[in-house]
């Protein structure tokens, strides 16, 4: 079956406020402040919890930046996973695309370097898990993105087969780990990486939802 499989942040749902508030909750244990913005700093929260500790550590200019980031990343993850839809929202037309591949015959699912328990709260929290056949967290395997081997386990718990699949991200690790699988990447453009995107050279590009049918059948029929 042919399969199209999603990135979760930064792709289908814009996680950044809730991220950097999670962060932010961290750097006011420290006695910090709110170290991070949620405008200027989306792309660095899109990139995960230790890219948020890191960059703030930084501008702080913490002496023990690598032992405070094992220190607090399990704080950040609990204090994400207690607010973790109090910003988030779903990109426009992302469900409407998801259910269009639905019905057309495609399997579709989600392969993220969120841990999976997190994932799965959140895509329950917003009403839309069910419309994923299969969910491949950080932790799901012992590799994450972007090693291919948790994109060829989403694609294969959807029911699909990985030689007709392709997967739609939002940065270089999506690009990579579609590379490292032999199959098509879908990089979109409205996320924190915008137009950028671009050079990363990935087989298909849209800038909505509404382009992605279009794309799918031009790259897996």
């Amino acid at each position: 079956m042919r399969t199209v499989i999603f990135d979760l942040d930064g792709t289908l749902a814009d996680t950044s406020g809730d991220l950097i508030a999670a962060a932010n909750a961290c750097f006011a244990e420290m006695g910090a402040g709110a170290v991070l913005d949620p405008a200027r700093d989306a792309g660095t929260a899109l990139r995960g919890g230790r890219a948020m500790l890191k960059l703030g550590l930084e501008r702080i200019v913490h002496p023990e930046a690598e032992a405070m980031i094992a220190r607090y990343y399990p704080v950040l993850l609990e204090a994400y996973g207690a607010a973790i839809d109090v910003h988030t929202v779903l990109y426009p037309g992302a469900m409407e695309a998801v259910a269009r591949l639905s019905r057309d015959g495609y399997a579709v699912g989600i392969c993220t370097n969120k841990p999976a328990g997190l994932a799965e709260t959140l895509m329950t929290r917003l009403g839309v898990r069910g419309a994923f056949a299969s969910l491949v967290g950080a932790d799901t395997l012992a590799v994450r993105k972007p090693d291919a081997a948790p994109l060829v386990e989403a694609v294969r718990r959807a029911g699909g087969d990985p030689a007709r699949s392709l997967l739609v991200g939002d940065t270089i690790t999506d690009r990579e780990t579609a590379r490292a699988a032999g199959v098509p990447s879908v990089l979109v453009t409205f996320g924190p990486g915008g137009e950028d995107v671009a050079a990363l050279e990935p087989e298909g590009l849209i800038g909505h939802y509404d382009e992605l049918h279009a794309v799918v059948q031009r790259l897996i029929g």
